[in-house]
């Protein structure tokens, strides 16, 4: 079982696309307009600023950093120069904003976004309508030369968010945010995805932001609950963390032996309200199960 839940970090506006790397959890911050890391100890540093939302990070073989710019719907790659260049534009590959991302050992990205304007129909219509009754959209698979296509050819996905791969490079999971479940589909040699199938329904949870340990469950945030849950394949809850009252939104397992939970909280997801104040926090508890990786996905 998971032990105590502390405070790493305070003053996030909306943390996303958490990663452990170089020995600091990195992620970004919506609405600061940055990607920060920060260590173990709590010494926060800011690693890239830019305009606009930053939000899925990853890494190339040769150490270059990979962004995701969720209003540009473009990937940004950081060089290990300091170059800061577009990689790929994914205007064709995507409705609204571009959001979660998750980068291959080949350097292969895949890379998920809204598919319609989340907030105003939250509002218009109300989030159970809004679960009910949405559009679907498709995942991009971005080349290491930046070149852009549809990573599942003919599927559509109810709005697809955080995204693991399996150590073994053979097989992606993907979490449907509005579809109430995990998807899991196979990968090709070219990067190609294949053969849709149910992992796990996760209602009346939703996930966010997902992870990978070592025996093969998933971590799940659930922006509807406070609280991190470890799933199964199938569905089966294995473990529930408790997150203080604040919604999770993504989280990620690092630390120096792979067993610390990092868990991003927010007041809300909700544009205007994440932006008006830094009230999210970074949450860390150690589990049992570490990562499924000995590097960054």
């Amino acid at each position: 079982m998971a032990g105590p839940v502390r405070t790493l970090a305070e003053g996030v506006y909306f943390g996303e696309g958490p990663r452990w790397h170089d020995g600091r959890l990195w992620y970004s911050d919506f609405y600061a307009h940055r990607v920060w890391s920060v260590s173990l100890d709590g010494d926060a540093r800011t690693e890239l600023e830019l305009e606009g939302r930053p939000s899925g990070l990853g890494w190339m073989p040769d150490g270059s950093l990979l962004v995701v710019r969720m209003e540009l719907r473009q990937v940004w790659r950081r060089w290990p120069d300091g170059r800061f260049e577009l990689h790929a534009d994914l205007a064709n590959h995507s409705v609204f904003l571009c959001n979660d991302m998750v980068v291959d050992v080949q350097g292969r990205a895949y890379v998920g976004n809204f598919g319609f304007d989340l907030d105003a129909e939250m509002h218009a219509r109300g989030p159970e309508s809004v679960l009910a009754d949405h559009p679907q959209t498709c995942l991009a698979l971005v080349q290491p030369d930046g070149t852009v296509s549809d990573a599942a050819p003919g599927e559509k996905f109810g709005f697809p968010n955080g995204m693991v791969i399996t150590p073994d490079g053979k097989t992606l999971i993907v979490a449907e945010t509005l579809g109430g479940r995990l998807t899991a589909l196979d990968i090709g040699p070219d990067g190609a995805l294949s053969n849709r199938r149910e992992w796990a329904p996760t209602a009346p949870r939703v996930p966010d932001g997902i992870c990978l340990d070592a025996e093969g469950a998933v971590w799940i945030s659930n922006p509807l609950g406070p609280e991190c849950v470890r799933i199964g394949e199938g569905g089966k809850v294995l473990e529930v963390v408790e997150t203080g009252g604040l919604p999770s939104y993504p989280c990620m397992l690092g630390g120096p032996q792979g067993r610390h939970l990092f868990i991003l909280v927010a007041p809300s997801s909700d544009a205007e309200a994440a932006a008006r104040e830094p009230l999210g926090k970074i949450l860390v508890t150690e589990v049992e199960t570490a990562s499924a990786y000995t590097h960054a996905y």
